[in-house]
């Protein structure tokens, strides 16, 4: 009669509790820790198990990498502390050489100011729009603003910017008024002989107007114009203001010459020249050529003699040169 036999197979829960038990039976195992000196002491013994002792080496290293860490990040912040001290001084100094300079420019402003109202009183400019202007601008409520601010320590500099801003904007006009002017006024220069007729680096003047030592002669006399010498001929003569041309013509003392009639009742005369651009009747404007240098008529070299009349009188074409 035959036997059987039944084995019985545990299960998979079964194995992973056994897994479990066995695993936690480790960590129970119990230690024992000698504390042994090197005297003639006494033997500690420390009893213990794996899972404390594991417990422990976890906490001790867990505190270590803390410091570690807390002590790098403490390192870094006194670096940047420092960093921050480092970049406070030099916008500290920054300040100071911003408020220096903003100092300057105040004066500067004002002495601006200062010179432009003495400016415009010269030229006789109503001042009185600007200062109600400014009045606006500067009246109680922005002077409680900057109160405000100087109160709570801000910044001087920014009360200064704004009485530069103010300096400024109460300039805009005024200049605006200079310009006008001077556009009105370059309209009357070009109606009188304002320019030179002669423009080159080797320009000069060889016979001032008024009494002279007559280089032929050598007598003395009255010279009526102002002789002007490029040291060669052919150089353009420009006219010094507009005009009409009323003669043109050739004189044995003059040489080839002309006269031309302008505003106001000036006349201006260009003699010895070599050449002819215009003819009589012809309208010129300020800086046409109207001829060349030359050395026609009684003279010791090139050169352009310049006369200016007004009526019958004969005048020292200096004086309008010298005008502008």
């Amino acid at each position: 009669m035959a036997r059987s036999f039944i084995t019985d197979k545990p299960t998979l829960g079964q194995k992973i509790r056994g897994g479990f038990s066995k695993f936690f039976h480790i960590f129970d195992n119990k230690l024992t820790i000698m504390i042994v000196p090197h005297s003639q002491g006494k033997v500690m013994n420390l009893q213990t198990n794996v899972f404390a002792m594991f417990l422990g080496i976890v906490i001790i290293a867990g505190i270590l990498i803390s410091f570690i860490f807390f002590n790098k990040n403490a390192i870094n912040s006194n670096a940047e502390i420092s960093r921050l001290f480092s970049e406070n001084r030099e916008t500290m100094a920054s300040l100071d050489e911003l408020r220096d300079e903003n100092n300057n420019l105040l004066q500067t402003a004002k002495r601006f100011q200062s010179s432009l109202s003495q400016s415009l009183s010269l030229l006789g400019i109503d001042q009185q729009t600007n200062l109600e202007n400014s009045t606006m601008q500067n009246g109680d409520l922005s002077s409680l603003f900057s109160s405000e601010d100087l109160a709570m320590g801000s910044v001087r500099e920014t009360a200064d910017i704004r009485k530069l801003t103010s300096y400024l904007e109460n300039a805009v006009q005024p200049i605006e008024q200079i310009g006008k002017l001077l556009e009105t006024q370059n309209s009357l220069f070009a109606d009188i002989p304002s320019i030179w007729p002669v423009r080159s680096p080797q320009l000069h003047i060889s016979m001032p107007f008024g009494p002279n030592i007559h280089p032929i002669t050598g007598q003395w006399y009255v010279h009526k114009g102002i002789d002007m010498s490029t040291w060669r001929s052919g150089d353009p003569i420009r006219v010094p203001a507009n005009g009409q041309v009323v003669t043109r013509a050739y004189d044995a003392g003059y040489g080839n010459n002309l006269i031309i009639k302008h505003k106001h009742g000036i006349y201006t005369r260009y003699a010895h020249m070599n050449t002819f651009r215009v003819v009589p009747g012809q309208f010129v404007s300020q800086g046409d050529i109207i001829g060349t240098i030359g050395n026609t008529g009684v003279t010791t070299g090139p050169h352009l003699h310049y006369e200016v009349h007004i009526g019958s009188d004969v005048v020292d074409p200096m004086k309008y040169l010298n005008i502008k």
